[in-house]
């Protein structure tokens, strides 16, 4: 298979050209996407680079660093690449881990495939602690919000995807900014794409990470929770109806039933200075613990319900896309670094 990498770059003339030279001849096309350099990372590409695989596309306007590799991306599709690796430029990423990233997709057994640090305990030495408490909790939420509950490490931007299973997903729809991993593997949970994790070291040094930790803060939650409904909508009530759709919404009624009933019989009580008696409090507390139970029947159900077959071998045209009516302008904006 053709394997094209995709480089977005944004302040990355510090390491680029120690990272183009780090590719071996397992790679067939390399696209450096400058997007919008302040530092014109791309036109130094162009000057300083002798390796006729390398190919220079310059975003006249900042689209974050989603919005990068998607042109990228959409490159490679039209030149017919098979399989297409995400590799940043900061020098972060082992290119020599490639052919093992890219093998379950070359095999057949996967359609995408990424990094992860949390293999092994020494994979994290040189992680900061703040950093590995925070990819924990992102990590979690992912599951959550993607149905990928064998997968860690969501933001690792090492990332393959073979052609057949991008030609599925709505690039449209995908969040330009930081977003843009969690986003591709909510995406392929709708479409029940198979996702494998690859064990790698992160490898740090001087680079700047143009992250900001407000964004995330404030804006991953939210996005991992709309992305959470959704997929609830997709897989348990649009897509199919099973089991699980059945615990989730009884679940759901006599919760709902139980805290509603307890807080009015509770204000009740409170003002007419009267105790409950035990037939009305046991009225709430039931429902609320048989509800408890039906969820986590369900969460043990998702959690069992992992994709294990591939899109790339599904034509495109027998492969139904659920229907995405939210405004998702919030989840594509670019951000002020590539």
């Amino acid at each position: 298979m053709r394997v094209a990498i995709v480089i977005p770059c944004y302040k990355e003339t510090r390491h680029i050209m120690a990272v183009l030279a780090a590719f071996d001849a397992s790679v067939d096309t390399i696209y450096v996407i400058d997007d919008a350099c302040p530092d014109q990372t791309g036109e130094m590409v162009r000057l300083e680079c002798t390796d006729p695989r390398v190919q220079v596309i310059i975003q006249e306007q900042n689209t974050g660093v989603g919005g990068a590799v998607l042109t990228g991306y959409r490159q490679a599709l039209a030149d017919g690449m098979d399989v297409i690796v995400k590799v940043d430029g900061d020098g972060q990423m082992d290119p020599r881990l490639i052919p093992a990233l890219v093998k379950p997709i070359v095999e057949g057994k996967a359609d995408y495939c990424k990094g992860s640090r949390f293999h092994r305990l020494e994979s994290l030495k040189q992680m900061p602690i703040l950093r590995i408490f925070g990819n924990a909790v992102v990590s979690f939420m992912n599951k959550a919000a993607s149905g990928y509950w064998n997968i860690m490490d969501p933001t690792n931007g090492f990332t393959a995807i073979h052609r057949n299973a991008l030609l599925h997903v709505p690039l449209d729809k995908i969040a330009l900014d930081y977003f843009f991993e969690s986003d591709m593997l909510f995406r392929l949970g709708t479409l029940r794409g198979v996702v494998r994790d690859m064990p790698m070291d992160a490898l740090y040094g001087d680079e700047t990470s143009h992250i900001r930790a407000s964004k995330v803060v404030l804006r991953f939650p939210w996005m991992y929770f709309k992305s959470f409904c959704k997929r609830l909508f997709y897989s348990y009530l649009f897509r199919d109806f099973n089991a699980a759709s059945v615990q989730m919404l009884a679940g759901f009624l006599l919760m709902s039933f139980g805290l509603i009933w307890g807080i009015v019989q509770w204000s009740a009580s409170s003002s007419a200075g009267v105790p409950a008696t035990t037939g009305t409090v046991m009225l709430a507390v039931l429902p609320i613990i048989l509800g408890f139970q039906l969820m986590l029947s369900a969460i043990q159900f998702d959690m069992n319900n992992v994709p294990t077959d591939p899109i790339q071998h599904v034509p495109i045209s027998q492969l139904s896309l659920p229907p995405d009516t939210s405004n998702d302008a919030d989840a594509s904006g670019p951000s002020d670094s590539g």
